[in-house]
């Protein structure tokens, strides 16, 4: 008996060490997010398109070298289920125009590229939150556009690779949340002390507070995270598209000419986002 007794407490203490160390491996990773204050860049233009609109841009994040690390390092935004990245909560439709959208492109998915194919056709692939929003039907446990690892027609959201297939920007299948993150653009109007009013667009990053006040509860997030930089174009160049559609092709234009000048400075680089590599 005492012996069994010695037995189980040993295998016990293994049981726990292990989880112990798993618990600090994975606090270890989640350390690699560098916080959400810190000094940054900004610049304001009026829009080329439009007199009564000005873009005020962060280029701390617009020229950091962050890149979406999904499939490859992405940690996930609930503890145990890093394979589904941001996509745990399922999408939020920004408005009516937004789900009719979406809800075309998924008329088109078959079931060789959509995993749950079956079960968002049959019970349906749209649900409401507890504040009764329209959004993405989260299935067990993800949004049910997921493909989950393994599923032949490949991992990751399904109206992603529908656009890729169809040689679309994944912009023009995919919520509106989804193809913008983590680029943030918000508005306020700006009265200006000669009596006149501009709406002041701004284009920044979508950190922890772009969430609310449960973005901090996030198990991680990867605008700030070392790890999800070091990407060989800047954001400017790789999200060229979503930023186009965001600003305009003229505002667009105005804002990659800022920053490369930005870049192509010889003075060592003024508010550079921490999470970036060392020069």
């Amino acid at each position: 008996m005492p012996k069994t007794k010695k037995a189980k407490s040993a295998k016990a203490d293994k049981t726990d060490k292990a989880r112990k160390t798993a618990k600090a491996a994975e606090g270890a990773k989640v350390s690699d997010e560098k916080g959400l204050d810190f000094a940054r860049a900004w610049v304001e233009f009026p829009d080329p398109a439009d007199d009564e609109q000005v873009f005020r841009c962060d280029l701390t994040w617009l020229t950091s070298r962050w890149n979406c690390v999904f499939g490859s390092g992405c940690q996930g935004i609930k503890a145990g289920r890093a394979d589904d990245g941001c996509c745990t909560l399922g999408a939020h439709f920004s408005d009516d125009d937004d789900e009719k959208r979406v809800a075309e492109h998924v008329a088109r998915l078959t079931p060789d590229i959509w995993q749950h194919h079956a079960e968002g056709t049959e019970d349906g692939w749209i649900s409401q939150d507890e504040e009764g929003s329209r959004q993405t039907r989260p299935f067990q446990g993800s949004c049910i556009f997921q493909n989950r690892p393994g599923f032949a027609g490949g991992a990751g959201c399904s109206l992603h690779i529908l656009a890729l297939k169809e040689g679309r920007e994944p912009l023009e299948t995919k919520p509106d949340v989804c193809w913008q993150l983590p680029v943030r653009r918000t508005y306020e109007w700006i009265d200006r002390p000669d009596d006149t009013r501009v709406l002041q667009v701004s284009i920044g990053e979508y950190d922890r507070r772009g969430w609310g006040p449960g973005g901090h509860d996030l198990h991680w997030w990867c605008t700030s995270a070392t790890s999800a930089h070091g990407a060989g174009d800047p954001v400017y160049v790789s999200y060229r598209a979503e930023l186009t559609e965001l600003m305009g092709k003229e505002g667009y234009d105005r804002l990659a000419e800022i920053c490369e000048q930005r870049l192509s400075a010889e003075l060592p680089l003024l508010a550079p986002h921490p999470a970036d590599p060392a020069p």
